[in-house]
């Protein structure tokens, strides 16, 4: 299974690496970082991430978008919100953490979806559309082929659901044993 996680700069580390730490553990995972032009990325913090370009023949495989700080400049960049809305077009699944919902409601993809957000930054996230049905409370919600979490580490509830739905209930637990994580949601 191909994933690739689409980062932008000012994203989140854990909103990516938490669930990177379970989704590359689903058999024969190839996780690939990528950005719009390719090349290094860097988070709030200063952490900088080599990224592959997206490519067309990316597209039809599995997405997470991250969120972060960078998601309240990256609703408004036209660039960024276009190809979000291509990947979810053409994505077999998209997977969102924190304030990544917020750039795919953006583009309309989750119009008369159920979706989670951070639960601290709810008031601007789920201002970014209202043609969505926000859940204030839930970790991470499934809609279809999105998967939407709430804040930071929820987006590891939310990976391992993921897990659970492509690969098992019982490789999921196993995955959450490894990690020594105790899953919530």
């Amino acid at each position: 299974m191909k994933i690739n996680i689409l980062l932008f700069h000012d994203f989140t580390a854990l909103d990516v690496f938490g669930p990177v730490e379970v989704l590359c553990r689903i058999p024969d995972a190839r996780i690939s970082f990528r950005s719009i032009r390719g090349g290094i990325v860097c988070n709030h913090q200063g952490l900088r991430i080599d990224t592959e370009k997206v490519t067309d023949e990316s597209l039809g495989q599995v997405w997470l978008i991250p969120g972060g700080f960078g998601t309240r400049t990256g609703v408004n960049d036209r660039e960024l919100t276009d190809l979000i809305k291509t990947i979810a077009e053409r994505s077999e699944y998209c997977l969102t953490v924190c304030t990544g919902s917020a750039l795919l409601a953006k583009t309309g993809a989750l119009d008369g979806k159920k979706a989670a957000t951070n639960h601290r930054a709810f008031g601007w996230a789920s201002s970014q559309s209202d043609a969505v049905s926000w859940d204030p409370v839930s970790r991470w919600v499934k809609d279809g082929k999105f998967y939407t979490s709430a804040g930071v580490s929820a987006g590891i509830d939310m990976a391992l659901a993921f897990v659970s739905d492509v690969v098992s209930p019982e490789y999921a637990a196993e995955c959450a044993d490894a990690i020594e994580y105790e899953r919530r949601g």
